[in-house]
């Protein structure tokens, strides 16, 4: 039996850094309340010009220079963005060409937070399914261009950046099991309103921003995490005992503190990065990973669990050896 391991890891942030303090002055809201409901205290905002194919490449060179490979050895790229730098070529076709690498399957997944989780999985199974003996997984997000910078419930959350993962195919257990799920009823509790279906004119008075009812998210966001979670343990037939690392989506720190509760999990086993990084949607997962991973709190050996949720509403889990 076929398994894909991690065996690189990378991310990307931009130079720029937006504090709770700068936001005092853009919107109506405190350092103190933003950190109470959120646990972020700034984020990164991406500068003129720098899109989520610039810091995708960055965070897929360090994965691949962890993972000891040149850009050639890779077989398959998918990209999770929903800050996509054109509609079409896809972000992974103008990352593939921007690294080098040809011929393989390049495409995006959007599945807004979600994404990475979505993207970890398809790429799983077709390393398992022999498609391509390496591939390279990308979350990465320029959000702040989707942003309603008078909207304090969603420009105090936001933020941009990239993590990426080599995965490699393996007989040795790496990926255990991955659990993607979505609901397409709750759409309007998340979302960006028009896109390029709309006429330039509807696009020029009004540019798409994002939209969020931010309780509704939280409830349902605590109910269909703590499901999967448990079903991913259920899957392999682990206690949840059996988890080293949880490294969940950097949405807000009310979710995550639920999620490590629901799991009886300390704190302490939980990688957080959402203080510094804010939310950077589909990079959020793999980003948290690469700090975990280089700053040796994850070694090799150990289970690790992911989760994110995202608009849609889409949300999944993945249980791993790393």
């Amino acid at each position: 039996m076929m398994y894909s391991r991690i065996i690189g890891t990378g991310s990307a942030l931009p130079e720029r850094v937006l504090t709770n303090a700068e936001l005092e002055a853009m919107v109506d809201t405190s350092d103190k309340w933003i950190f109470e409901r959120t646990g972020i205290r700034q984020r990164r905002i991406a500068a003129p010009g720098e899109t989520s194919t610039d810091l995708g490449d960055t965070a897929a060179r360090a994965a691949l220079a962890m993972a000891g490979l040149a850009p050639s050895d890779v077989g398959l790229v998918v990209v999770a963005t929903c800050t996509p730098e054109k509609v079409f070529p896809s972000t992974a076709c103008l990352l593939q060409n921007r690294l080098g690498i040809a011929g393989g399957p390049a495409f995006d997944v959007v599945a807004a937070c979600a994404g990475f989780i979505y993207a970890l999985s398809v790429a799983d199974s077709l390393l398992r399914g022999g498609v391509a003996d390496t591939a390279l997984v990308v979350g990465t997000e320029t959000m702040s261009r989707i942003i309603d910078w008078q909207d304090r419930r969603t420009c105090i959350l936001f933020a941009d950046g990239a993590g990426a993962v080599v995965l490699r195919r393996d007989r040795t257990p790496g990926i255990l099991s991955t659990h993607l799920h979505a609901d397409g009823k709750y759409k309007d509790l998340l979302w960006v309103p028009g896109w390029v279906s709309d006429d330039y004119a509807t696009l020029a008075e009004h540019p798409p921003h994002m939209v969020m009812e931010g309780s509704e998210v939280f409830r349902v966001a605590v109910e269909k995490l703590g499901e999967s979670v448990e079903e991913a343990l259920a899957a392999n037939g682990l206690d949840k005992s059996a988890i080293d690392w949880l490294i969940p989506h950097q949405a807000n720190l009310r979710i995550i503190a639920a999620i490590a509760r629901r799991l009886r999990l300390p704190m302490e086993q939980v990688v957080l990065t959402i203080a510094e990084h804010g939310n950077t949607s589909a990079a959020s997962v793999p980003l948290a990973l690469d700090v975990a991973v280089r700053d040796g709190r994850v070694k090799p050996g150990q289970t690790l669990l992911l989760e994110a949720f995202g608009g849609g509403f889409a949300w999944g889990s993945a249980l791993l050896r790393f």
